[in-house]
């Protein structure tokens, strides 16, 4: 009995079932977000439809999700504000990461128009939420000291 690590990473394709073609990851991220945002859209109080959704509603579903995020942000009031390894834990709040709400939204916006809304309409593509996306990365890089510019490709 070998040592042998990780063999076989490229073979594990999910599927099976007889399906000509597997979906790609992004694809189905695409699809488990448009998933849970038309769930989020039939527990709204009242509930909403699509037509009804505005960009501030798509920035009620982020704020939601908000507490099921794994990105601590430090407040301005904790010792370890800008600090991106802290030394020992606090209280600050787990958030979601700037990244991550950046990707669904743009995942969201193209399933908008796929699902048959009008690019004009798409609340995704609202400026209200470009405007807080900006600002929650704005805020997440001051807190946890960590700047968001964009990476030099290494050759």
């Amino acid at each position: 009995a070998g040592g042998s690590s990780g063999g076989g990473g490229a073979s594990s394709s999910a599927g099976g079932g007889g399906t000509p073609q597997t979906p790609s990851r992004y694809e189905a991220q695409k699809r488990r977000d448009w998933n849970t945002f038309g769930q989020y859209l039939r527990n709204h109080r009242p509930p909403l439809s699509l037509a009804q959704c505005s960009g501030a509603h798509v920035l009620e579903f982020l704020r939601y999700l908000d507490q099921f995020g794994k990105t601590k942000v430090h407040t301005a009031s904790c010792p370890f504000f800008g600090h991106p390894n802290p030394p020992a834990p606090c209280p600050c709040p787990l958030r979601q990461a700037w990244g991550s709400l950046d990707a669904l939204v743009g995942r969201l916006r193209a399933a908008f128009e796929e699902h048959g809304g009008r690019p004009e309409s798409n609340p995704f593509a609202a400026r209200a939420v470009r405007l807080f996306l900006r600002e929650v990365r704005e805020h997440q890089a001051r807190a946890r000291g960590v700047s968001y510019e964009k990476k030099k490709r290494s050759r």
